[in-house]
């Protein structure tokens, strides 16, 4: 049978299954989501079921669907429930938990129900935003918040908290404690300067910006979780909507107002979730030493005919590579006097052991999506200050350079989804290696600065493209992976 609020009736909680109790169904809905995906779902989703179900949060979720594409057929049928199976490895121990999640009330599609998400704003109950709307979602578009729906998302959310202020006459009580967790930097900051700015646009009264100024709490946040998705588990019941999460998560909200702690009570139901008056240590060490590591394995691996992480941590040369790009080049050039070197060490150490993880499928074909832009965001900081601390080009870092231009040759066994795939496949037509290398590092407008100004760095990468071409990249990467053991 498919999961449903029927079938709850006849499962039972056991060591292998958590159930909701029917009481979680009648809890009053405090939190507007926009987003749908396994992200979502499977951290600030967690968070709060968990919560319910220990009575502290009493609150359940609005999912809003910001797009046209695929359906919410799954959810209606399965009455927005959904399984979350966690896997991995903690304190040395096996971790193995089914938790069915009832945290969401309800799924609109704003195209087709922008007035009944409308109508969600003159809920009393009303308390929490949260996004998570791709690292281009929190971008300024001019538009009139009066369309329905408007097309950006800080044009929906300004609409909303707009019919809010003046279904309750700009009651000071009736703010939002607003949650973005894509990730940027200064998400919630810049999204609220999106905010202002776009209601300037729309001419919005002086009274309005008052209460979105000093009433809500647009709050920078950090969320740190591998969700790769669906997972083949059997449970005796049909869950299209089933995820599979790891044992770590993170949730760390900026803030230090006591009035936003006490709105995000389901703080107190698990450790991961941290409300801090500064989260930036937390940003940059999973930003660098996770996301980082992972943009700059993710061609070399899927290159090397690894198809998972998994199975790349089990080659000793891909390996030996993450682990010396962590330990020899990312955390030199990150640790500071905000962030110390033990804590990036352990930090480290700790993402090895995820990226072990063996219930965890995570593709290095997804993680390739986006490519170059995540480079840029991601890795390119890092390599500056690298340069810049030691006056060396970082050779590891330089391979996972090379390893891209080689992707985004293009393949057989592969799409490239990238907004600079194009480029890159005309550059691949028409020019040599070294040419692909000094015309891409020189484009200002793809790295937001000129890598040819780094000295030495695209001879290295040059190099290294043509030994990757030439030798093949799992050879190469053995070679390399030598290199890192006696130095």
């Amino acid at each position: 049978m498919k999961l449903s609020k029927e079938l709850l009736a006849r499962l039972h909680e056991n060591d292998a299954l958590q159930v909701p109790a029917e009481a979680c169904f009648t809890l009053p809905e405090k939190v507007l989501q926009f987003g749908t995906g396994v992200l979502l779902r499977g951290l600030p989703g967690f968070f709060i079921d968990k919560a319910n179900k220990q009575g502290l949060f009493n609150g359940r979720i609005v999912v809003v669907k910001s797009t046209d594409k695929g359906s919410t057929a799954a959810f209606d049928e399965q009455d927005n429930l959904y399984t979350q199976c966690i896997r991995g490895i903690d304190g040395g121990k096996p971790v193995s938990e089914n938790i069915i999640n009832a945290s969401i009330s309800r799924v609109l599609t704003a195209a087709t129900q922008w007035n009944d998400i409308m109508d969600c704003a003159a809920s009393p109950h009303m308390q929490v935003v949260i996004s998570n709307t791709t690292e281009v979602g929190i971008v300024y578009v001019e538009e009139s918040i009066h369309a329905t729906p408007p097309a950006s998302f800080p044009g929906k959310l300004l609409a909303f908290l707009y019919r809010r202020y003046q279904h309750f006459k700009g009651d000071a009580t009736k703010g939002m404690v607003i949650i973005p967790t894509e990730l940027i930097p200064d998400n919630g900051s810049k999204l609220r300067e999106i905010l202002l700015q776009l209601s300037a646009f729309n001419q919005l009264e002086e009274g309005f910006i008052h209460w979105l100024t000093n009433n809500n709490y647009c709050c920078n946040s950090l969320v740190d979780c591998i969700v790769p998705g669906a997972a083949d588990i059997a449970l005796g019941y049909e869950d299209e909507l089933l995820i599979m999460t790891e044992v770590y998560r993170l949730w760390a909200i900026e803030t230090n107002s006591e009035q936003v702690r006490k709105i995000l009570s389901f703080s107190e139901a698990d450790a991961g979730v941290v409300l801090s008056p500064d989260i930036n240590v937390f940003r940059e060490l999973k930003l660098r030493l996770l996301n980082g590591t992972h943009t700059l394995s993710c061609g070399l691996a899927f290159l090397a005919g690894h198809e998972t992480v998994k199975a790349a941590m089990n080659d000793e040369a891909m390996a030996a590579y993450m682990e010396g790009l962590m330990m020899h080049e990312i955390i030199p050039a990150i640790t500071d006097i905000h962030i110390r070197s033990d804590a990036a060490i352990r930090f480290a150490g700790a993402v090895l052991d995820r990226f072990r993880n063996p219930a965890i499928e995570h593709k290095w074909l997804s993680i390739c999506s986006q490519y170059t832009a995540k480079l840029r965001m991601r890795v390119l900081p890092v390599l500056l200050q690298y340069h810049r601390r030691t006056a060396h080009v970082p050779a590891l870092m330089a391979l996972g350079f090379a390893a891209h231009a080689l992707f985004m040759r293009g393949g057989s066994n592969y799409t490239i989804t990238d907004e600079q795939a194009a480029w890159y496949a005309a550059q691949w037509q028409q020019h040599t290696p070294e040419d692909v290398i000094k015309n891409s590092f020189s484009n200002e407008a793809i790295w937001g600065y000129n890598l040819a100004t780094i000295p030495g760095f695209a001879q290295l990468v040059t190099t290294m493209l043509k030994a990757l071409m030439e030798q093949g990249v799992a050879v190469y990467l053995e070679k390399i992976a030598a290199e890192i053991a006696v130095s």
